[in-house]
C-alpha cells in the first residue's frame, strides 16, 4: 500500500510544479473537471477545415490550438472539400509560454507573436477568416473586428462570471462577482464592434479537487481565480483547505462556461 502523503508533502508537490502552458495532466488522479458539452476542440477542428488563414488568440503553449490541427489533419481529404489552413498564426503574451507554442505549432508552420493580452495586435487588418480563443484572460473586440475579414468568423469558449467562486471564497473570504466576464456582455460588445452573434452557449461545470497539492497548484496556473497568491501568504487557508479535504474527502467549485460565435458582416 502506497504511503500517505503528508501536508507538508503535498503542498511541495503543488508549490513545485512548473505552471507553464495548458496542459494540466499533473492533476490526474489528485482533481477532476468537467468539460463543457459543446466539445470546443472539436468545434474548432471542423472550423479550422473550413478556413484558409486562421488566428488564435491567447494560445498558451500552444497545446490545444495544436490539437485541432491534428485532429483537422487526421480527418481531412480533398473529397469531402475538408483541407488545412495555409496560414497559422498565434499570439501569446507570456515568454515561458511563446517558447512551447513555437514548439507544439511548428509541425504546421504556425508562427507564434508575442501580444500583451489587452493590448492591439500586431497583425494586418482584414487578413484572418477565422480567429480563435480559448478562455482569453481579456477580449479587445475591436482588435477582433479589425482583423476578421469580410464574411469572418470568431469562435472562443470563455470563462464566465464568478468562475471558481467557491474556492475564492474559501481562500479570500466573500467576495461580490465580477460580472465583467459575464455572456450577456460579451455579447453587447460583440455587437458594439460590428460582429453578429452567431451562437451563444452557457454551462456550469464542477471541479473536485482530492488534495491540498492540487489546490496549490490549480491556484498558481490559474492564478486569477486568487489574485496575488503565494504558499507563504495564504498558509492559514491553504492549511484550512487540507483538513476540510480529509474531513470531506474533497473540495468542490464550480465553474461557469459560454462559448460564443460570431460573424464579420461581408461588406
Amino acid at each position: 500500500m502506497a504511503r500517505r502523503r503528508t501536508f507538508e508533502e503535498l503542498v511541495a508537490q503543488g508549490a513545485a510544479e512548473p505552471v507553464e502552458g495548458w496542459d494540466f495532466s499533473w492533476f490526474e488522479g489528485r482533481a477532476t473537471e468537467e468539460r463543457p458539452g459543446w466539445g470546443y476542440p472539436g468545434l474548432l477542428a471542423e472550423r479550422l477545415s473550413e478556413a484558409r488563414v486562421v488566428l488564435d488568440i491567447q494560445t498558451g503553449g500552444g497545446e490545444v490550438f495544436a490539437g485541432a490541427l491534428r485532429a483537422c489533419a487526421a480527418s481531412g481529404s480533398p473529397a469531402r472539400g475538408l483541407a488545412m489552413p495555409r496560414t497559422i498564426v498565434a499570439t501569446e503574451s507570456w515568454p515561458p509560454n511563446l517558447v512551447l507554442a513555437r514548439r507544439a505549432l511548428a509541425p504546421w508552420g504556425g508562427a507564434v507573436v508575442q501580444a500583451a493580452d489587452a493590448g492591439g495586435l500586431p497583425l494586418r487588418s482584414g487578413r484572418f477568416d477565422l480567429v480563435v480563443s480559448r478562455h482569453p484572460t481579456v477580449v479587445v473586440w475591436p482588435e477582433i473586428s479589425r482583423v476578421l475579414a469580410p464574411g469572418g468568423r470568431y469562435l472562443s469558449q470563455q470563462v464566465g462570471a464568478g468562475s471558481n467562486r467557491e474556492l475564492t471564497d474559501f481562500m479570500m473570504g466573500r467576495r461580490p462577482v465580477n460580472q465583467s466576464r459575464s455572456p450577456e456582455r460579451a455579447v453587447a460588445a460583440a455587437r458594439g464592434a460590428g460582429l453578429e452573434v452567431t451562437d451563444l452557449r452557457e454551462q456550469t461545470l464542477r471541479l473536485e479537487f482530492f488534495d491540498v497539492g492540487a489546490v496549490v497548484y490549480f491556484l498558481r496556473k490559474v492564478p486569477w481565480t486568487v489574485p496575488g497568491f503565494t504558499v507563504a501568504g495564504y498558509a492559514e487557508p491553504i492549511a484550512r483547505m487540507h483538513a476540510h479535504i480529509c474531513e470531506q474527502g474533497s473540495f468542490v467549485s464550480t465553474a461557469p462556461r459560454f462559448l460564443i460565435e460570431a460573424r464579420q458582416p461581408a461588406r
